[in-house]
């Protein structure tokens, strides 16, 4: 009985925590006003980097927000304040733009960092939960973050501020990504080794070609086809005439339709081909083919050449997109 009733206690408290920061996000909205739109154009007309600064656990938020800048796009990194003023202040450039997070506006550590960058001419966006505050004060932009209380039972443990500091990073972050023309293709280059980056890849950049592309001709006799189809593994080949023009493919699939036929070594791969097969441009995104596959339900397109619509350029298997 006990138990129970601390699993219930808990789980009240649980959605406590999560309305408070919920409703501390959906607070920001209404203030997202001219302010806001000034910050993104200093984003927007940076010419350096985008230096984060904030003590403690804003810190920790400053590098995600740093973070999630530097991968779309805009150059940014983390400079702890503390270390700023012993010895790190070069970090910060003319150039360079400074966003420093702060909840009461009046942390020591940043306060000493202002002489600085307002001697080098830098611009300072603040994130605060106190527009009055000396550091909103001094910036060329302040941002209001405030929170009516914490998710914290006691109101102490920055908890529903840092989220919302979090969703406004998030907000800026986005805008800026948006009205500087961030695309998928750039997203793909700047995230080459994880999985969404390669969805975002060109198939050009993914395909299996020249000697790891498997071609045959229509004449090929299935023996050789068949050798063709298992030494490039992947369960296809593409058929071409004569003149290298794309007239068909052979998989796995049509084999096992033409096994039942004592002459299939016979047989030519005109003769075993799928015709018109499903094929694709080289510029196509990654996401795009593997989207075509599930839809038509099979593993591989083949990628034909731009100038050359006939002419295979590769292929793509789907092992190659997940």
């Amino acid at each position: 009985m006990d138990s129970g009733q601390g699993t219930l206690e808990g789980r009240q408290l649980a959605r406590k925590v999560l309305e408070t920061e919920a409703a501390a996000i959906v607070a920001l909205v209404p203030r997202l006003d001219a302010r806001f739109d000034c910050a993104v154009k200093l984003l927007r007309e940076c010419k350096g980097r985008v230096i984060l600064t904030g003590m403690g656990k804003s810190g920790i938020i400053c590098r995600k927000i740093a973070a999630t800048l530097t991968s779309t796009g805009t150059p940014a990194q983390f400079l702890h304040p503390a270390d700023a003023t012993h010895g790190d202040l070069g970090v910060i450039q003319r150039d360079d733009l400074v966003i420093a997070l702060s909840h009461s506006g009046e942390t020591d550590d940043l306060l000493r960092l202002l002489e600085t960058i307002r001697r080098l001419g830098a611009k300072l966006v603040v994130i605060t939960g106190d527009p009055t505050s000396t550091l909103a004060q001094a910036a060329d932009v302040a941002l209001d973050c405030s929170v009516t209380e914490e998710a914290c039972p006691m109101n102490l443990v920055p908890t529903a501020s840092t989220t919302a500091a979090l969703a406004l990073g998030d907000a800026l972050a986005m805008t800026l990504c948006v009205e500087k023309g961030f695309r998928q293709e750039d997203f793909a280059n700047l995230h080459p080794g994880g999985r969404i980056g390669k969805r975002l890849m060109r198939v050009d950049a993914l395909m299996h070609a020249g000697r790891h592309c498997p071609v045959v001709s229509t004449l090929t006799r299935m023996r050789d086809v068949i050798y063709e189809m298992s030494s490039k593994g992947l369960g296809m080949t593409c058929v071409v005439d004569g003149d290298g023009a794309l007239q068909g493919i052979i998989t796995d699939g049509d084999l096992r339709r033409h096994m039942d036929r004592a002459d299939i070594l016979d047989l030519t791969g005109g003769d075993v081909m799928t015709r018109n097969p499903v094929s694709v441009p080289p510029g196509t995104l990654a996401a795009e083919a593997l989207s075509l596959m599930e839809k038509r339900k099979i593993t591989s397109v083949v990628v034909v050449d731009d100038a050359q619509p006939d002419r295979v350029a590769g292929v793509v298997h789907l092992h190659d997109l997940w």
